[in-house]
């Protein structure tokens, strides 16, 4: 594996020599929107990174439009705030005229920016990390992509996951937007139709210094474990500390926007026993992805590859319609992302330019297995996890 990768890497490093002998095009900009403030802000400098690392990989190939370099800009969505993930998404689009845009980050700001934005600039978005069923159904123009699954899928996984250990009832509390309202209504109907009980399924805001009233409401419930479906420097955060100050809870099951090591070295110890999941896979191109990220010394946090495949995606489909006009390439995203065509492992995007540039097909299987199905959604997988000793553990691949 570290040979192939080596080997994608010298012949991008060769073609970066022959490149000035190219015709030069005028490049694409791609904005990279995420929550780089607010409650997930620890997890978006590893994903912003990831998609930079595609960027980077496509640049030293020489391979893009004729020679041509693609540059990146970073915007604020801030995670939760519509009206300043607007107000960033307009000055990507009017000020930095980028070409398209990798995010945004969590799912509210993500319908905000594509409704207020994308759809009426006709800007093309590919998010990461934004899962929110609700998404699924959005008026996009054909504009709109994903590569993590929606939460309808994660709702399902978890539902699994508590059945096989055996818990028949949990408390469960989401974050009050949404992300957290979509994902708290894909848990209890899939945990429900598994025969399981929610005990109690009730929100929480965000940036409150005391959580004790909400844990008390959610002790009085009871239920053997807690279900979070919050966010890392937050208010789940919060929710945790507050449970474990009081006794209310001593187990918590950890979907998608809890999983971090923020949250580890937060909680210490106490979080041993806790379990969750997140998207994830064990493929081939997951493992080079890590391999390539450490190389650059980058963190492979949860979304890093998710992020590596959305800028990857976007550009692939540039060349593949021989423009950066979203309106020209939208439609390019799910012929490069799917069947027929040459499979493409992260490392690997020089040389996928190159088979686009001579009139073949690629098949992006990227660091996440990439399929899209209908609507521009992630078929997806999920990584399992458990915290043992102070540290994040994989468990199993699903």
């Amino acid at each position: 594996m570290m040979t192939r990768t080596a080997l994608a890497l010298a012949g991008a490093a060769a073609l970066t020599l022959a490149a000035p002998a190219l015709a030069q095009d005028e490049g694409a900009t791609l904005g990279i929107m995420l929550g780089f403030t607010g409650p997930l802000e620890s997890l978006s400098p590893a994903i912003a990174a990831g998609a930079e690392l595609a960027v980077e990989e496509v640049n030293q190939s020489g391979n893009f439009m004729g020679g041509a370099t693609v540059t990146t800009v970073r915007g604020d969505d801030t995670c939760i705030d519509a009206g300043a993930a607007t107000a960033a998404a307009e000055r990507l689009v009017t000020s930095d005229g980028v070409d398209g845009i990798m995010g945004a980050m969590c799912s509210g700001v993500t319908g905000a920016v594509l409704s207020n934005v994308a759809l009426p600039n006709g800007v093309v978005m590919i998010s990461p990390s934004a899962t929110s069923p609700a998404l699924s159904t959005v008026e996009d123009d054909g504009l709109f992509f994903r590569t993590a699954p929606s939460d309808s899928r994660q709702g399902e996984i978890i539902a699994d996951i508590l059945t096989e250990k055996g818990v028949s009832e949990a408390a469960l509390t989401f974050t009050n937007n949404d992300y957290g309202k979509g994902l708290s209504d894909s848990i209890a109907a899939a945990f429900e139709a598994a025969g399981g009980t929610i005990t109690i399924n009730a929100p929480h805001e965000d940036g409150k210094g005391d959580y004790s009233a909400e844990v008390a409401a959610l002790a009085a419930a009871g239920g053997e474990i807690l279900i979070v479906a919050g966010y890392l420097d937050q208010g789940g955060r919060g929710i945790i500390q507050a449970s474990l100050d009081s006794g209310a809870f001593e187990t918590f099951f950890l979907p998608d926007g809890m999983v971090g090591e923020a949250l580890v070295e937060a909680i210490g110890d106490p979080l041993d026993g806790s379990y969750g999941v997140l998207p994830g896979s064990d493929s081939e191109g997951a493992q080079v992805f890590t391999s390539l990220a450490e190389e650059a010394g980058n963190e492979t946090g949860v979304y890093a590859p998710e992020a590596y495949d959305a800028a990857a995606l976007m550009l692939l489909a540039m060349q593949k319609a021989g423009s950066t006009n979203p309106s020209e390439y939208k439609v390019a995203v799910s012929e490069v992302a799917n069947a027929p065509g040459e499979e493409i492992l992260p490392g690997e995007l020089g040389r996928a330019l190159e088979i686009i540039a001579d009139g073949g097909d690629v098949d992006y299987v990227g660091a996440t297995a990439v399929e899209l199905v209908e609507g521009g959604e992630s078929a997806g997988s999920f990584r399992e996890i458990e915290i043992s000793d102070g540290s994040i553990e994989t468990v199993q691949y699903r």
